[in-house]
Protein backbone atom coordinates (compact mmCIF):
# COMPACT_ATOMS: atom_id res chain seq x y z
CA UNK A 1 0.00 0.00 0.00
CA UNK A 2 3.37 2.57 0.16
CA UNK A 3 3.17 2.51 -3.35
CA UNK A 4 1.13 5.68 -4.69
CA UNK A 5 -2.46 4.66 -6.76
CA UNK A 6 -2.04 1.06 -4.42
CA UNK A 7 -4.85 1.39 -2.13
CA UNK A 8 -6.08 -1.32 0.27
CA UNK A 9 -8.34 -2.87 -2.33
CA UNK A 10 -6.14 -3.11 -5.23
CA UNK A 11 -3.58 -4.36 -2.78
CA UNK A 12 -5.69 -6.93 -1.88
CA UNK A 13 -7.23 -7.78 -5.11
CA UNK A 14 -3.22 -8.18 -6.46
CA UNK A 15 -1.96 -10.31 -3.49
CA UNK A 16 -5.23 -12.31 -3.76
CA UNK A 17 -5.16 -12.92 -7.89
CA UNK A 18 -0.83 -13.06 -8.12
CA UNK A 19 -0.09 -14.85 -5.27
CA UNK A 20 3.13 -15.47 -5.71
CA UNK A 21 5.21 -13.49 -7.57
CA UNK A 22 7.81 -16.57 -8.89
CA UNK A 23 4.68 -17.57 -10.34
CA UNK A 24 5.81 -14.93 -13.64
CA UNK A 25 9.58 -14.71 -15.12
CA UNK A 26 9.31 -10.95 -15.23
CA UNK A 27 7.39 -7.97 -15.06
CA UNK A 28 6.32 -7.70 -18.07
CA UNK A 29 4.72 -11.33 -18.14
CA UNK A 30 2.48 -9.93 -15.49
CA UNK A 31 1.61 -7.09 -17.05
CA UNK A 32 0.71 -8.86 -20.63
CA UNK A 33 -1.58 -11.38 -17.99
CA UNK A 34 -3.53 -8.07 -16.36
CA UNK A 35 -3.47 -6.77 -20.66
CA UNK A 36 -1.46 -3.93 -20.64
CA UNK A 37 0.95 -5.11 -23.50
CA UNK A 38 -0.39 -3.83 -26.84
CA UNK A 39 -2.01 -5.85 -29.21
CA UNK A 40 0.57 -6.62 -32.19
CA UNK A 41 -0.70 -7.13 -36.16
CA UNK A 42 2.85 -7.73 -37.34
CA UNK A 43 4.31 -8.96 -40.97
CA UNK A 44 6.85 -9.21 -43.27
CA UNK A 45 8.68 -7.99 -40.64
CA UNK A 46 6.78 -4.54 -39.99
CA UNK A 47 6.00 -4.37 -36.38
CA UNK A 48 2.61 -2.42 -35.92
CA UNK A 49 1.68 -1.84 -31.87
CA UNK A 50 -2.41 -1.18 -31.56
CA UNK A 51 -3.99 -0.45 -28.40
CA UNK A 52 -3.59 -2.50 -25.10
CA UNK A 53 -4.91 -5.99 -25.67
CA UNK A 54 -7.64 -5.60 -23.33
CA UNK A 55 -7.22 -9.15 -22.35
CA UNK A 56 -6.30 -10.65 -18.88
CA UNK A 57 -8.04 -9.48 -15.46
CA UNK A 58 -10.72 -7.20 -16.35
CA UNK A 59 -10.94 -5.98 -12.24
CA UNK A 60 -7.23 -5.68 -11.48
CA UNK A 61 -6.77 -3.81 -14.42
CA UNK A 62 -9.60 -1.33 -13.73
CA UNK A 63 -8.11 -0.86 -10.15
CA UNK A 64 -4.96 -0.10 -11.36
CA UNK A 65 -5.93 2.71 -14.02
CA UNK A 66 -8.01 4.13 -11.45
CA UNK A 67 -5.25 4.09 -9.27
CA UNK A 68 -2.97 5.60 -12.14
CA UNK A 69 -5.43 8.19 -12.81
CA UNK A 70 -5.55 9.15 -8.90
CA UNK A 71 -1.57 9.58 -9.18
CA UNK A 72 -1.55 11.32 -12.60
CA UNK A 73 -4.54 14.09 -11.61
CA UNK A 74 -2.29 14.80 -8.06
CA UNK A 75 1.03 15.11 -9.52
CA UNK A 76 0.21 16.42 -12.56
CA UNK A 77 -3.22 17.62 -14.12
CA UNK A 78 -3.81 19.85 -10.72
CA UNK A 79 -0.73 21.69 -10.38
CA UNK A 80 -0.80 22.05 -13.89
CA UNK A 81 -4.22 23.83 -14.04
CA UNK A 82 -3.12 25.91 -11.39
CA UNK A 83 0.05 26.66 -12.97
CA UNK A 84 2.09 25.35 -9.99
CA UNK A 85 3.87 22.73 -11.95
CA UNK A 86 7.53 23.95 -12.00
CA UNK A 87 10.29 21.49 -11.46
CA UNK A 88 8.70 17.92 -10.52
CA UNK A 89 10.30 16.60 -6.86
CA UNK A 90 10.94 13.33 -8.46
CA UNK A 91 11.93 10.98 -12.24
CA UNK A 92 8.68 9.66 -11.85
CA UNK A 93 6.75 12.91 -11.77
CA UNK A 94 9.30 14.24 -14.14
CA UNK A 95 8.64 10.57 -16.44
CA UNK A 96 4.71 11.23 -15.69
CA UNK A 97 4.79 15.22 -16.90
CA UNK A 98 6.89 14.19 -20.21
CA UNK A 99 4.79 11.54 -21.04
CA UNK A 100 1.97 13.65 -20.94
CA UNK A 101 3.37 16.38 -23.09
CA UNK A 102 4.30 13.47 -25.42
CA UNK A 103 0.84 11.34 -25.36
CA UNK A 104 -2.97 11.75 -24.21
CA UNK A 105 -3.86 11.55 -21.38
CA UNK A 106 -5.81 8.52 -21.42
CA UNK A 107 -2.54 7.18 -22.68
CA UNK A 108 -0.80 8.41 -19.87
CA UNK A 109 -2.88 6.75 -17.69
CA UNK A 110 -2.23 3.37 -19.18
CA UNK A 111 1.08 3.84 -19.25
CA UNK A 112 1.46 4.96 -15.60
CA UNK A 113 -0.72 2.07 -14.23
CA UNK A 114 1.54 -0.14 -16.52
CA UNK A 115 5.04 0.88 -14.47
CA UNK A 116 2.85 0.60 -11.28
CA UNK A 117 2.13 -3.60 -12.27
CA UNK A 118 5.87 -3.51 -12.69
CA UNK A 119 6.29 -2.30 -9.62
CA UNK A 120 4.10 -4.49 -7.73
CA UNK A 121 6.26 -7.57 -9.53
CA UNK A 122 9.28 -5.96 -8.26
CA UNK A 123 8.23 -5.39 -4.60
CA UNK A 124 6.27 -9.12 -4.39
CA UNK A 125 9.56 -10.75 -5.92
CA UNK A 126 12.10 -9.32 -4.25
CA UNK A 127 10.11 -8.43 -0.55
CA UNK A 128 11.64 -5.14 -0.80
CA UNK A 129 10.19 -1.60 0.27
CA UNK A 130 8.86 1.07 -2.41
CA UNK A 131 11.34 3.49 -2.78
CA UNK A 132 10.40 6.56 -5.40
CA UNK A 133 13.93 7.10 -6.80
CA UNK A 134 14.12 3.55 -8.19
CA UNK A 135 11.27 3.40 -10.21
CA UNK A 136 12.50 5.59 -13.05
CA UNK A 137 16.27 4.32 -12.71
CA UNK A 138 14.88 0.82 -13.96
CA UNK A 139 14.20 1.94 -17.34
CA UNK A 140 17.55 3.66 -17.56
CA UNK A 141 19.51 0.34 -16.53
CA UNK A 142 17.82 -2.03 -19.15
CA UNK A 143 18.34 1.01 -21.56
CA UNK A 144 22.25 0.59 -20.50
CA UNK A 145 22.42 -3.23 -20.33
CA UNK A 146 20.78 -3.05 -24.34
CA UNK A 147 23.38 -0.84 -25.69
CA UNK A 148 26.14 -2.87 -23.83
CA UNK A 149 25.29 -5.67 -26.00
Amino acid sequence: MAIPGIGLITATALIASIGNAANFENSRQLSAWLGFVPRQHSTGGKEKLLGISKRGDVYLRNLLIHGARAVFNQRVAIPKKQNKLEKAPSKFSDWMINLSNRRGFNTSVVAIANKLARVVYVILKNGQDYREAKVCNMARMRKQRHFLK
